[in-house]
């Protein structure tokens, strides 16, 4: 089984966030970067039906020179080859989504795994577009999944319950917590990941369909008021619900 996994590089999120000079963009000093949470599902996944069916796992990312670091995580997690496309400036999902479904072309893979969305943007739009472009079936927010015979079957989370389908691969699959838990790279896989080769490659330009105008970090205007049990204090609170918060 030949499979491809999308990742992509995003603040930790036990990161601080700050908005840079520009205020287009963050403020990238002191921030330690890893594979978007979501996505190490799909690496997982990926190198469990590696482990049970054969074939091999490709690691593919879509970034300027540091995301190399990234896909040294995923070798060390033992993927079996990684792919670097290379764009220096920072670009839309459109850009990136036609990129990796270039290479995705160019792979022919039997199964496509990305996480459900990256915790940066959280734009949820990647497995979708990248589908639009190969024209493979997609299913997102995947917490459960099963390969027999060509066709997967998975179980999806929607709003107060599940739901399960069935597609024929070739396919698009956007991982979901639960899907399974990602393993920790071992010492000595870690060491050996530092000398394997990354393949690397020149991105295709694209023009870019969104820009962003501006970026801030929420104010914190709500000041909280601590009320006791007694009988004033219950009324204090109705006030303050129906004439501060207006929600009664």
């Amino acid at each position: 089984m030949n499979i491809l996994v999308c990742i992509s590089r995003v603040p930790d999120t036990a990161t601080r966030i700050l908005v840079g000079p520009d205020g287009k963009t963050i403020d990238t000093q002191g921030i330690k970067y890893v594979i978007s949470p979501y996505d190490e599902y799909g690496i997982e996944e990926a190198l469990r039906l590696k482990e049970k069916n054969g074939g091999t796992v490709t690691a593919v990312t879509v970034g300027n020179e540091s995301s190399t670091d990234i896909l040294r995580t995923a070798l060390a997690m033992c993927v079996d080859k990684a792919v670097h496309i290379k764009a220096d400036e920072k670009k839309d999902s459109f850009f990136v989504a036609k990129n990796l479904a270039e290479y995705a072309k160019e792979m022919n893979p039997d199964l496509i795994f990305m996480g459900r969305q990256s915790v940066d943007y959280d734009s949820l739009q990647m497995p979708s577009m990248v589908s639009e472009f190969l024209g493979l079936p997609s299913v997102s927010v995947v917490s459960k999944l099963t390969i027999v015979d060509g066709k997967a079957t998975a179980e999806r989370d929607v709003e107060g319950g599940k739901e399960i389908v069935e597609v024929s691969l070739p396919c698009i699959i956007s991982c979901q917590k639960g899907l399974n838990e990602p393993r920790y790279p071992k010492l000595p896989d870690i060491m050996k990941a530092k000398s394997k080769p990354i393949e690397a490659r020149e991105a295709i330009q694209t023009e870019e369909k969104v820009t962003v105008m501006s970026m801030a970090i929420p104010s914190k205007q709500r000041i909280g008021k601590l009320l006791g049990d007694g009988d004033g204090d219950v009324e204090e609170l109705v006030r303050l619900l129906h004439e501060e918060a207006k929600i009664i």
